[in-house]
């Protein structure tokens, strides 16, 4: 059983119903056509039965509508949520990565400016060097 066949136990018992429905009617419909009364009075039951049927069909056709109503409403508002919620965490990801992408970008030149400066004091150390060596 699935979490939606939890959710909404009526769906999962439906078909029982349905058949116990029809095989109640076939069976009334069976003590009708074979009890032993008049013509007029077995016409009479069977409007009457049929009658009954057809309210009760009509009960059933509406419950099932406002049910599933009630469910396409459920199932609307659920992917609505869904939706948002991906929007924010996607949204989330992009301030984090645009965030961590500055202070890469911040590391990355302050590395760069610290080897520009060793470099540039090394060439001066070789530089002083080779001059107090000629001389």
């Amino acid at each position: 059983m699935n979490q939606e066949e939890n959710n909404h136990p009526i769906q999962s018992s439906s078909t029982f119903l349905k058949g116990a429905l029809i095989g109640g009617l076939i069976g009334a419909a069976a003590a009708l056509l074979f009890a032993p009364k008049p013509g007029n009075e077995l016409r009479g039951d069977l409007s009457d039965k049929l009658s009954l049927v057809t309210d009760k069909t009509k009960e059933v056709a509406s419950a099932v509508g406002d049910k599933a109503s009630e469910l396409a409403k459920t199932v609307s508002t659920k992917s609505s949520d869904v939706a948002k919620s991906v929007v924010e965490g996607t949204h989330n990801i992009v301030e984090s990565v645009r965030s961590s992408s500055a202070d890469v970008s911040e590391e990355l030149a302050d590395a760069s400016n610290k080897v520009k400066d060793t470099t540039i004091e090394a060439a001066q150390d070789v530089h002083k060097e080779l001059n107090a060596t000629k001389y």
